[in-house]
């Protein structure tokens, strides 16, 4: 098994933390400095920062309702951090983000190895939330939303247009939409563009995967039949879903 692999496995980190944490020299194979690409083989000793890592057996994947307030990193010093707040027995990490401001579904695994797969924004695993806005919505704002925006990336310091998608309004305030993207503060950012302002925004579904009538704060394990499914989106691609749970 490549070392980065062997890393997630464990629950440590994602495949491409590993890769950040071999590239520091702060991973060590039977002693000695491993590099990007090697392998573990059956017996040998792996420690990242001098702490010896072993794959886990059992490997933890939970959904929180996360409440507004709550900030989904695994910085433990920092307040409010999503970690401290579900203060889980096993070492767990969020699969992507929810602005700290939003609320609603996020899973947390300690199954480093799906984490990655399921960000990709090539592989469009579909998320689904429900929008509460500012003012009252119009036809040409569920139009122009619906057809992708032209918003301004702050990574790459230049313009990109979001892709295609659908968008659905539920009350004269309220709209419900359904991305493939993974883009920092996307809706906000979308609604911006048409001089909306986001006053609530809750996630209710990632792929197959909904709260279930979970309350806010509370999180629960996924089921069988819902592992079985995170698990066979990571190795197959995404499976579209019917829209639920609105």
């Amino acid at each position: 098994m490549r070392i980065n692999n062997y890393i997630s496995s464990t629950g440590y980190c994602s495949r491409r933390q590993a890769d950040d944490l071999i590239s520091q020299g702060k991973v060590k194979i039977n002693g000695k400095t491993a590099d990007i690409g090697q392998t573990v083989n059956p017996g040998d000793r792996v420690e990242v920062n001098g702490e010896y890592i072993k794959p886990a057996k059992n490997f933890v994947y939970i959904v929180l309702n996360k409440p507004v307030g709550i900030t989904c990193t695994t910085e433990r010093h920092i307040k409010g951090n999503i970690i401290d707040f579900i203060n889980h027995s096993e070492r767990i990490f969020p699969i992507g983000r929810l602005d700290k401001e939003s609320e609603g579904l996020i899973l947390l695994t300690s199954d480093g190895s799906i984490v990655n797969e399921i960000l990709m924004d090539k592989n469009k695993y579909e998320k689904e939330y429900v929008v509460t806005v500012n003012k009252e919505i119009t036809p040409s704002f569920i139009e122009g939303m619906s057809n992708g925006v032209r918003i301004f990336n702050p990574v790459k310091n230049n313009y990109t247009r979001t892709n295609r998608c659908k968008v659905v309004k539920i009350d004269s305030h309220v709209f419900k939409i359904i991305l493939t993207q993974g883009l920092n503060r996307q809706i906000r950012r979308m609604c911006s563009h048409f001089d909306y302002e986001v006053v609530k925004l809750r996630r209710v579904r990632i792929m197959g995967i909904t709260l279930k009538n979970l309350p806010i704060g509370k999180w629960r394990n996924l089921t069988k039949e819902e592992v079985k499914s995170l698990l066979s989106a990571k190795k197959t691609g995404p499976v579209k879903t019917e829209d639920e749970n609105i």
